[in-house]
């Protein structure tokens, strides 16, 4: 029998694949905060969307770890691997629903929330004010502002450590009571919110959504949910500060559109206000501390052009400063969860 013929010749070559941890790097994106954790491409031609797909695992440690990332420098055409990126480590998308006035781009991708850009749209968790809300939140830059237009965002574990224990103990045991009368002044009507003008179906998403209800005069309707202030990470298990009650208070509002409002409005017919969940006043004193208590733990970047920022919506709070100029962003959420499994 022939010996086996071991010569170079007869070796044939494999492709070599780098390792998927060493085709990107990592580091913070602000100095002196763990978040935003910025990663970005360590070799040529990285395609971001590929590389996402081979290493969701790493993503979510990291997005755990950290509660928000941004992806910077990836070869990227916006407009049609936005979506290709967040389906590939959420393939479950959120369709709009209606709840906020934004221009739907394919039915899984909108625009931001449309809001005056001389005002600060407030640090808040997605639709924390509702019972089911989106785990993960993306925003991809198309064009950033000539000035201004951050998205900042707050660790939402830190400001439930940084408060003051009496005020957390309060919103704990008492929780938020978010008060909506629809198509009121600013106020989006209920036929768009809830998408039907048949009001067994509203009642019937009421019902569903723990909500309690009343029509009133003109047709119009008020709802009233009562939502935890608090919750613990069904992941880590850590406890966040999660709700919007600084976008529904009054006292939150700027001095202009707070006295237009109470100028037209009783307290009880006001488009939104919030209370504590027995019906009790939000003192005006408690919510300016947890404003304080945002403004001071406040991480703000410059966005670059097709940047990525993917967000762990209870982890982390994100606000919008005021800008100046075009200002082109996309929003995509998916793993939706409600206050009944955390």
């Amino acid at each position: 029998m022939a010996a086996p013929d071991f010569s170079i010749k007869n070796i044939k070559p494999r492709a070599a694949r780098l390792p998927e941890a060493s085709l990107v790097k990592v580091g913070p994106l602000c100095s002196g905060s763990r978040l935003p954790l910025l990663i970005e491409p360590d070799a040529d031609d990285v395609d971001l969307v590929e590389w996402a797909q081979n290493n969701r695992e790493f993503v979510e440690s990291k997005l755990l770890d950290h509660g928000a990332l941004v992806f910077r420098n990836f070869n990227l055409r916006m407009m049609s691997d936005f979506e290709r990126f967040a389906m590939s480590l959420c393939p479950d998308l959120f369709q709009d629903n209606g709840e906020h006035p934004r221009q739907n781009i394919t039915g899984k991708v909108y625009t931001p929330v449309f809001y005056p850009p001389e005002k600060k749209i407030l640090w808040h968790n997605e639709n924390s004010f509702n019972q089911h809300w989106p785990v993960k939140i993306w925003f991809g830059c198309i064009q950033p502002a000539a000035r201004g237009g951050e998205t900042p965002v707050v660790d939402s574990r830190k400001v439930y450590d940084l408060l003051d224990p009496a005020i957390t103990k309060s919103f704990h045991e008492k929780q938020i009571m978010y008060v909506r009368n629809y198509g009121a002044g600013p106020g989006l009507e209920w036929q768009t919110v809830f998408n039907t003008h048949n009001k067994e179906e509203v009642e019937r998403q009421c019902h569903e959504s723990s909500m309690e209800f009343q029509w009133t005069a003109d047709d119009r309707l008020q709802t009233r949910a009562v939502c935890p202030a608090v919750v613990k990470h069904p992941k880590t298990g850590e406890m966040v500060w999660f709700n919007q009650a600084q976008h529904w208070h009054l006292s939150c509002l700027d001095d202009a559109t707070r006295q237009s409002l109470t100028s037209v409005f009783a307290p009880k017919d006001l488009p939104r206000n919030c209370f504590y969940g027995d019906g009790s006043t939000i003192e005006d004193a408690v919510m300016k501390e947890i404003l304080a208590v945002y403004e001071k733990l406040e991480v703000s970047f410059s966005w670059r052009r097709n940047d990525i920022m993917m967000l762990d919506n209870l982890l982390t709070a994100h606000a919008r400063n005021p800008f100046a100029g075009e200002r082109k962003l996309l929003v995509a959420m998916g793993e939706m969860l409600s206050y009944a499994e955390v």
